[in-house]
């Protein structure tokens, strides 16, 4: 089946437990589960670890219909096979409920890592803070709640008695869907995976549990700090745990600028007003009823050393250490000790060598790497044919052992490094435009320009740098342009033009796409030494007076590393020129 526009399902067992799929796709889907135990004598614990055996079946099959976000709303005791039409309830927060989410988020990450998963909480309410004023509504959903992203379809595996049954839950689903969110009255349904019926046999054995569900202990100002880049299934279950431990206010740190400055490919972090964008929008679809805060983090504490009002944060085994620090400071502060809540970490079933074995967001940025990040700019004032990569980078990020893979796939190479060196031979236009400007006592007894005392000239002189780029930079474009004519003549399909100064000397209107190079200032700093013998303060300045690694990201369309070891960097190259072939071949079936 193809994808759809917005989809929803039900998972049937035969009356026993219910789950719906809302969805969009091309961007907009929605999942929402719903169990319906109680009126089967089935304890709301029992329900749930039936959910958790189903959970890879159903977004298995969710995934062959749903293209993006998938929504999940939960309430156990509906019941879609009845005479009455059901009502959504506040269902409370259990140590179960919180598990379930842990394991949805882990298998949607295996199975479904194409979508946007998110939990659906505006229903699970504990008892005492929906008993703590006259003026809470007795309903979750007193209007229907609008969505990111609208449905557009159910999806339901309800086993049916018999085919009559099939108009009446359709009827059943819509309007309870309707009561709850935001949605079309007549959204169409689809049936979701068979295989889901196998699993339905084995709910028939399910007891009721002689011990009660263990209740979740929830606060009512709840902390979380992170980076939060490329909201992902880790994120998401520290968030959606959160919310089911904020009964009023949650507060999210959020690392900025200072925070950045060791994480790995820092250079591809979303910007800050966009990771705050995408947290808001998750949490005002996941539970609007919160007071959510969320400030910049400067930091390792924030304001969770200083808010009287906190009583709990949230941590990983991982960074409980630095929870355990905020307790510290705030007791200096005279404040109480905050509450430790720790979720579990999710494995990434899906990472390499190089990468975390937890679901992180270094990984996620490490796979960017050799892929098109941003589509090429208009280059119709180019010919098709040879497709010319801009390739650059600052010193020491490697960019030249990257060409010299290109060129080993069957790119021409065109380094403008040595082309800088023809600029300036006896006899080039260049070299008689340099003595006029700088003189002949930078001239060798050979009349060749002797390049450190021309250094010298210019270093620390921003005017005379620029007389001399002014002169130097055009007449290597020219340069240039007449190796890609060459490699045209030749029926060549690739050039690679290898520049360290290629946005600086604005030549990008020579190329069709731009691939930087980046690795980390100090591992920069540590190669330039090696190689050129100088001092850690010269390597320093040398990068300073470059383009920084960030800057010339945002010109980028693909970005690589050098900074593992070579045959990560090869694979890296094999997918950027696998992927650079597919789009030259796509772009030849266009025209």
């Amino acid at each position: 089946m193809t994808s759809t526009g917005g989809c929803f399902a039900v998972l049937g067992c035969r009356g026993l437990i219910r789950q719906f799929l809302f969805g969009q796709s091309q961007g907009n889907d929605l999942l929402s589960k719903y169990a319906d135990g109680c009126t089967c004598g089935l304890h709301y614990s029992s329900v749930l670890h039936f959910v958790l055996a189903c959970l890879c079946t159903v977004l298995s099959s969710a995934a062959q219909l749903v293209d993006r976000t998938l929504y999940v709303h939960l309430h156990p005791g509906l019941n879609l096979g009845g005479g009455n039409q059901p009502r959504p309830v506040f269902i409370p927060p259990v140590v179960d409920l919180s598990a379930l989410i842990t394991r949805l988020y882990s298998n949607a990450a295996d199975v479904c890592g194409h979508l946007d998963v998110r939990v659906l909480l505006t229903n699970v309410r504990a008892q005492s803070a929906a008993c703590s004023g006259a003026t809470t509504p007795t309903c979750p959903f007193p209007t229907p709640q609008s969505l990111s992203h609208s449905p557009e379809v159910v999806l339901t595996d309800f086993a049916l008695q018999d085919p009559g049954q099939s108009h009446q839950v359709t009827l059943c689903l819509q309007r309870y869907t309707g009561h709850c969110y935001v949605c079309s009255p007549s959204l169409p349904s689809v049936l979701l995976h068979p295989q889901l019926t196998s699993l339905q046999e084995k709910e028939e054995g399910l007891k009721d549990p002689e011990e009660t569900e263990a209740p979740l202990e929830t606060y009512t100002d709840v902390v979380v700090g992170g980076t939060f880049d490329r909201l992902h299934g880790a994120h998401k279950t520290l968030l959606n745990i959160s919310c089911l431990l904020a009964n009023r206010r949650f507060l999210i740190g959020v690392c900025d600028q200072a925070m950045l400055k060791k994480k790995v490919l820092k250079e591809l972090i979303e910007p800050y007003s966009l990771r705050v964008q995408r947290l808001q929008e998750f949490l005002q679809d996941t539970k609007p009823s919160l007071q959510v805060e969320i400030v910049p983090l400067d930091d390792p504490f924030g304001v969770s050393i200083v808010d009287p009002q906190l009583q709990c944060i949230v941590v990983s085994e991982e960074t409980r250490k630095g929870g355990e620090a905020v307790n510290k400071k705030r007791l200096e502060n005279g404040l109480p000790a905050l509450v430790l809540h720790e979720i579990q970490l999710l494995k990434d079933a899906h990472h390499t060598e190089t990468e975390e074995e937890k679901i992180s967001s270094s990984s996620l940025r490490s796979r960017l790497l050799g892929t098109l990040l941003t589509p090429p700019k208009d280059t119709s004032h180019l010919p098709p044919l040879p497709y010319v990569i801009g390739l650059t980078g600052g010193s020491g990020s490697g960019k030249s052992s990257i060409a010299r893979q290109l060129e080993a796939f069957g790119a021409v190479r065109i380094d403008c490094d040595k082309l800088g060196h023809e600029v300036y031979q006896p006899g080039a236009a260049g070299y008689l435009r340099v003595l006029e400007e700088f003189g002949s006592d930078i001239l060798n007894e050979d009349k060749t320009i002797n390049r450190r005392a021309l250094g010298r000239k210019v270093f620390g002189n921003q005017e005379r740098l620029k007389a001399l780029t002014d002169i130097v930079w055009p007449e290597i474009a020219l340069l240039v342009k007449n190796r890609v004519s060459q490699a045209r003549d030749e029926g060549k399909e690739v050039c690679v033009v290898d520049a360290a100064v290629l946005l600086e000397a604005g030549w990008t209107d020579l190329v069709h796409e731009v691939w930087v190079s980046i690795i980390p200032e100090e591992e920069a700093v540590l190669r330039i030494t090696e190689r050129d013998g100088v001092t850690t303060e010269d390597a320093v300045r040398r990068l300073e007076s470059q383009w920084s690694s960030s800057k010339q990201v945002e010109h980028a369309n693909v970005v690589l590393s050098t900074l593992w070891e070579p045959e990560v960097t090869q694979k890296q190259v094999l997918k950027a020129w696998n992927l650079l072939q597919k789009r030259i071949h796509q772009r030849r079936e266009g025209q």
